[in-house]
């Protein structure tokens, strides 16, 4: 397992339906190590609290092997041209992985770096912000409908995190998956 990238945003406008919303959701690819404090990544912001960021949500993490799908979709929606390159945090998120799917994640479960240690606390849910970042108004439907949320963790061990970085899966107690989470609370809305 590998951290790819890490991505962070200040706070910017975004333009949805002809008003400005504020947002942190367009992630940019930081070259070098990034420190990690209970709150999240230096240099990260957002806009809404109340469902993105805090302690138990500080970090986003989200898997590369979904990128290729979301490349396409956006393709076919006209949002983007074939081929076209979607780079790292395009999706929100904080930690670009390989290696670790949602349906290998359980909530407790610890992401242990060399100089710092992450504990999976819940999936991420998605809102009009991500219609709105990705150029259609299907993108939340379809990220529900697979279950490619990726998911956020707090911080167990601050510390910093380098782009390329391996780390381990330590599993928790194995009570509740991701996956099913993310189901469980999607059926809800």
């Amino acid at each position: 397992m590998k951290l790819l990238h890490i991505n962070t945003a200040s706070l910017s406008e975004l333009l949805i339906d002809g008003r400005a919303v504020r947002s942190g959701i367009r992630k940019q690819s930081r070259e070098s190590a990034v420190a990690v404090q209970a709150l999240g990544l230096e240099g990260d912001e957002q806009a809404d609290l109340t469902v993105h960021g805090g302690l138990s949500k500080a970090v986003y993490a989200y898997p590369s092997e979904h990128y290729p799908f979301w490349q396409t979709v956006r393709a076919q929606a006209k949002a983007a041209d074939w081929g076209a390159a979607l780079p790292p945090g395009s999706l929100g998120e904080n930690l670009t992985l390989a290696g670790l799917l949602e349906t290998q994640v359980w909530v407790g479960d610890t992401l242990r770096f060399a100089d710092c240690e992450l504990v999976v606390s819940e999936p991420r849910f998605p809102c009009f912000k991500f219609n709105a970042v990705m150029g259609f108004n299907q993108a939340a439907k379809l990220m529900r409908q697979n279950g490619w949320c990726g998911f956020y963790l707090a911080v167990r061990q601050p510390g910093s995190l380098r782009p390329g970085e391996a780390f381990e899966l330590l599993p928790g107690p194995r009570e509740v998956g991701i996956t099913e989470l993310f189901r469980a609370k999607a059926r809800r809305a």
